[in-house]
This record gives structure tokens, C-alpha cells and sequence, in this order.
């Protein structure tokens, strides 16, 4: 997390929901691309984070050419 004003705490989408975005936050991860060294079942696993939410952050990494790990 950046202590800059005007930095965002993530680059997460916010389609994918504050509780899903917090949970990630709160297991380490603030960058899109960070979830490519997990699985979606492993990002599923934390709480807050739900179908919908991993629906919303796998379109957003394909968006960058990205993907969980393992896909």
C-alpha cells in the first residue's frame, strides 16, 4: 500500500466487490498481475471473495494477457 495521496491501495477492479478487493488486500496482494502466482480455487479459498469476484478478476487479468496460476 502506497502512503502517496492520490495512489490507490490496488489495482484491483471494482467489479469484483469491496469484500473480495479487502480480502485480497489483507492476504498480501495489491497488484492484478501478483495473482498470477495463484490458483482462482486459492483466491476462492480466502473469505470475501466469492464466484462473482473471481469471474470479474480473471477477465481483468485476461484483459492484460494475464491469468491465475495454472490457466
Amino acid at each position: 500500500m502506497s502512503d502517496e495521496p492520490g495512489t490507490p491501495a490496488d489495482d484491483f477492479p471494482h467489479g469484483a466487490g469491496h469484500p473480495a478487493r479487502g480480502a485480497l488486500r489483507a492476504a498480501g496482494y495489491t497488484r492484478l498481475a501478483q495473482l498470477t502466482t495463484v490458483t482462482a480455487a486459492e483466491v476462492l479459498a480466502l473469505h470475501g471473495v466469492g464466484p462473482k469476484a473471481i469471474g470479474v478478476l480473471r477477465e481483468a487479468l485476461a484483459a492484460e494477457g494475464l491469468a491465475f496460476a495454472g490457466e
